[in-house]
């Protein structure tokens, strides 16, 4: 029998390294500064890559802080019984060039080349037990930071440093041998590292000494019995939903919350407030980089109204609009509608466009009634004398000689509205005046009123010119009819004018349009448009911009996300911060919520940008100071620009990964079931999309025409089970016969 000595050393560092599986970090690690350090995993590796012979019984482990001039020392060693110690020491006594120092004794004897799996625990139980120390190791060297957590996030924030910890080694190896005998999946402890990993220990110790039988290993694993005190696997899910339960209120039906963005089509329509909740919603969402406070605290005031009806509970979201970079204001268009039946590729009308008819001032259709175009009209004795059958005649904005055919009557709040057909195009103005056929009295008719602007854009195709200018002027905001040469935009934003180069990408609207920068100037930018629809895409108003290549250095909170805060703070539930990059941003959030002594406002970070992804789990430990509740949103329109369309599926699930390990809750957000909120028919990539989605605590849905039956379609396949959609087992028969 022959015995080996091997030493380990590895040197923690100021500012030590943390290695993430997501490709899209795979030229650079990810840094901490804040005091959050990890084993360098260059030796620990060797531990789980390593050879056929098995690794020691015992495993010491002491940290030391480098350039501390108290030089603590934290020691942790499993004994003979598997209990863990951990204490600490003086400089004297662990001063060996400050680093850690694992000693790794055992008697060792031949192992067989074919030993079978089962038979060499040993060396897979050492393997687990380094991994294991690591995360404790990693845990006492941040227990600083970790006295800085407000109480109800301590374990979180330990859990959270546990899995990075885990996440910095290579343990690709300890995978596949723990899969192989059925242990445990390195991929599932997320929520509970330490608990998994000491369950995996005892099982492994129980099946080597045969002092457990197969009720008793499932109960270790189930209890997650373990050295340390983050280890209890129950304490941790509890957590995890308390955390869930306390920012975005408990699930109903198990099923992931349904949060829906509104805008002032809240105010427009009385009843919209009230079929979203009834749908399902549970969380509306109000962005503050459009309105006002007015706008706002009526949208409030409908919900507070509409759940008390429906007895219902709803919580608010408000988002800060944050440092986005987005195009300005546009002149508006006329006031001119276009009203379009429906045609089959020959050009044949298939269905007349359904146009609804009402007094002024009447208010909306109905809920259940969808039409294509909506006029009102001043006339009230005309209107009176209209019967279902009539035709009603009218000369649109070009001179053409059009009608409207009344195919229905609806009593409505303020009299009676009509649904019309109508079977050619046409274009309605302000003023257009409207009559009966065959009626004598010609002197009773009605006026169109209340037509909307037409939305101002700028129609972009490849090749294309576009200039943006930080003008603002009225000269300046054209649309595309009027433009003469290269179309124009502009972004009163200075960041961008001070930070972009010629050569750089640049995008809109979410990626809709990409471009390259040509030239600058302190007042231009002009863009080479690269990618964009086949007739054009159209860009208008407060449009998002994105320059993935460019290091614009913004600030984390704007003047206007302060001011706002302040109206967030006294009527939401939840805040949305956006745009957060860096521990900075959260530093500053922190001071203001303390400020204004908010510490029950939810908190909701949201990861747009590389940094913001690079830096998550340090900016979810400095947040976890706050006694806030606290979660996180995908905002997967501009993470996909900034980090590459390819990337999001990986970026999904670190993000998902690292909120698990921090027991914080997901928003899933932007695009989910985009074409149905837009067209009414869904894609099946969508519908898959949402069923990916579970795994998060929240699904957002814009705002769209056919919003109603996206909340439909989505409360539909969050309660859907996977249970029911298993194909019935039958009894396999075998043929006697030969054939």
């Amino acid at each position: 029998m022959t015995s080996w000595h091997h030493i380990l050393k590895v040197t923690y560092t100021t500012e030590a390294t943390v290695l993430v599986s997501s490709k899209l970090l795979h030229d650079k690690p990810l840094h901490f500064s804040c005091g959050l350090n990890a084993v360098s995993k260059g030796k620990v590796d060797q531990i789980l890559r390593g050879s056929k012979q098995p690794l020691p019984l015992t495993f010491i482990v002491s940290a030391t802080r480098n350039g501390n001039d108290e030089h603590e020392s934290t020691v942790g060693a499993y004994s003979d019984d598997q209990s863990l110690t951990i204490s600490n020491s003086s400089s004297e006594s662990y001063d060996l060039e400050k680093e850690i120092v694992a000693s790794l004794l055992y008697p060792s004897e031949d192992h067989s080349q074919h030993t079978q799996i089962l038979g060499n625990h040993g060396n897979l139980l050492d393997k687990l037990k380094a991994v294991h120390m690591h995360a404790l190791a990693m845990e006492q060297w941040n227990a600083s930071l970790l006295k800085l957590c407000h109480r109800r996030h301590v374990l979180s924030a330990a859990n959270l440093i546990h899995y990075l910890a885990l996440r910095s080694l290579d343990v690709e190896q300890l995978k596949y041998d723990l899969s192989s005998v059925g242990l445990l999946n390195l991929e599932m402890i997320n929520p509970y590292v330490i608990a998994s990993l000491s369950a995996g220990i005892q099982m492994l110790e129980s099946l080597k000494s045969n002092t457990l039988d197969g009720d008793e290993i499932v109960k270790a694993i189930a209890t997650g019995e373990s050295f340390n005190k983050y280890a209890n696997r129950s304490v941790m899910i509890k957590t995890t939903n308390s955390n869930r339960d306390f920012l975005i209120g408990p699930l109903q039906d198990e099923r992931s919350h349904i949060m829906v963005t509104v805008g002032e089509e809240a105010l427009a329509n009385e009843t919209f407030i009230h079929d979203v909740l009834r749908k399902g919603a549970t969380i509306i969402r109000i962005n503050c980089a459009h309105g006002d406070p007015t706008v706002w605290s009526e949208i409030i005031r409908k919900v507070k109204i509409n759940t008390q009806k429906l007895e219902k509970p709803c919580r608010v979201l408000m988002d800060l609009a944050g440092p986005k970079l987005r195009t300005g204001r546009m002149k508006a268009g006329p006031c001119v509608m276009k009203i379009t039946p429906k045609r089959n590729p020959y050009g044949y009308v298939i269905n007349p466009a359904q146009v609804w008819v009402a007094q002024e001032g009447a208010g909306p259709p109905p809920a259940h009634v969808s039409p294509d175009a909506v006029i009102y009209v001043d006339g009230q004795e005309f209107l009176e004398n209209l019967v279902v059958g009539d035709t009603i005649r009218f000369s649109d904005a070009r001179g053409k000689q059009r009608s409207l055919k009344i195919s229905k009557k609806f009593p409505v709040f303020t009299g009676v509205g009509f649904m019309a057909d109508c079977t050619k195009t046409c274009y309605v103005q302000n003023g257009t005046k409207l009559y009966v056929k065959g009626n004598k009295k010609r002197s009773s008719y009605g006026c169109v009123v209340d037509v909307p602007h037409v939305e101002p854009f700028v129609r972009l195709k490849v090749g294309d010119l576009l200039v943006i200018t930080r003008d603002s002027s009225e000269e300046q905001h054209e649309s595309a009819s009027n433009m003469v040469g290269s179309p124009r935009v502009t972004c009163s934003s200075g960041y961008l004018f001070d930070s972009v180069k010629p050569g750089e990408t640049i995008a809109f609207d979410d990626g809709k349009i990409w471009g390259i920068i040509k030239g600058t100037s302190i007042t231009e930018i002009v863009v080479s448009i690269t990618r964009a629809g086949p007739r054009g895409t159209k860009l208008g108003p407060e449009k998002s911009i994105n320059i993935p290549d460019s290091k614009i250095m913004y600030k984390g909170l704007t003047s206007k996300d302060i001011i706002d805060l302040d109206f967030v703070g006294t009527h939401a539930d939840i805040a949305g911060i956006s745009f957060v990059r860096n521990v900075h941003d959260i530093v500053v959030l922190r001071q203001e919520l303390e400020k204004r002594k908010l510490e029950h406002l939810g908190i909701v970070l949201k990861i747009e940008t590389k940094d913001g992804l690079k830096n998550l789990p340090i900016m979810i430990l400095e947040a976890m100071k706050l006694p806030n509740p606290l979660g996180v949103m995908i905002a997967r329109g501009d993470l996909a620009v900034e980090c590459g369309w390819e990337m999001m599926a990986d970026i999904q699930e670190q993000i998902l990964s690292i909120c698990s390990a921090a027991h914080v809750p997901v928003i899933w957000a932007t695009q989910v079931l985009e074409s149905l909120v837009k067209t009414g028919v869904p894609t099946r990539a969508e519908i898959t999309d949402v069923a990916c989605g579970r795994r998060a605590s929240c699904i957002m849905l814009n705002k769209g025409k056919h919003i109603l039956e996206a909340i439909d379609t989505l409360d539909a396949i969050l309660k859907s089970s996977s249970t029911n959609m298993k194909a019935e087992a039958k009894p396999l028969v075998l043929s006697n016969h030969l054939s």
